[in-house]
């Protein structure tokens, strides 16, 4: 009589225990029907394939008021573009000083909203060194994005 050895008891249990996660005793399911798959998006499980899937849905918008987006990139168009995000609405720029200026700032604008609206302008500016900027300053600054975006929308006939 041959005995079993260790590797081959090993790959032995691992197979049964394969084999057993496959069956679908725990399913609650008491008929000897088919299962019906769980058809709700919350319910459904991701599998490997789903990575190589094209989930994109083509029919997503820009929720960004056109007009304030061109007015801040006008505005501020003595500050180096760091980067933007169309899709989330933000404008991060580098360190730059502004025409007759001696002081320099890098700024964040964030736009929150379709409607052009002073609400959906989020403006933060920032001195050498992460040094704060006066509120006036910045208020001064989202002025004149508000108004450019105006005249933009103005000059575009639709007002």
């Amino acid at each position: 009589m041959k005995t079993v050895g260790a590797a081959q008891l090993m790959i032995v249990s691992t197979l049964c225990v394969g084999l057993a996660a496959c069956g679908g005793g725990g399913q609650g399911n008491s008929s000897n029907g088919p299962i019906e798959p769980d058809m709700r998006a919350d319910a459904r499980q991701t599998t490997i394939w789903d990575v190589f899937g094209n989930r994109t849905n083509p029919n997503t918008t820009v929720a960004v008021n056109k007009y304030l987006w061109n007015a801040s990139l006008d505005v501020l168009n003595f500050l180096p573009i760091q980067s933007v995000d169309p899709f989330t609405g933000v404008i991060v720029t580098g360190y730059g000083t502004p025409p007759g200026g001696g002081r320099s700032y890098r700024a964040t604008v964030k736009i929150s909203d379709p409607a052009m609206d002073a609400r959906a302008l989020k403006l933060s500016l920032q001195g050498p060194g992460g040094a704060s900027v006066a509120p006036g300053t910045v208020r001064a600054v989202e002025d004149a994005i508000l108004t450019r975006a105006r005249q933009m929308r103005i000059r575009d006939g639709k007002l």
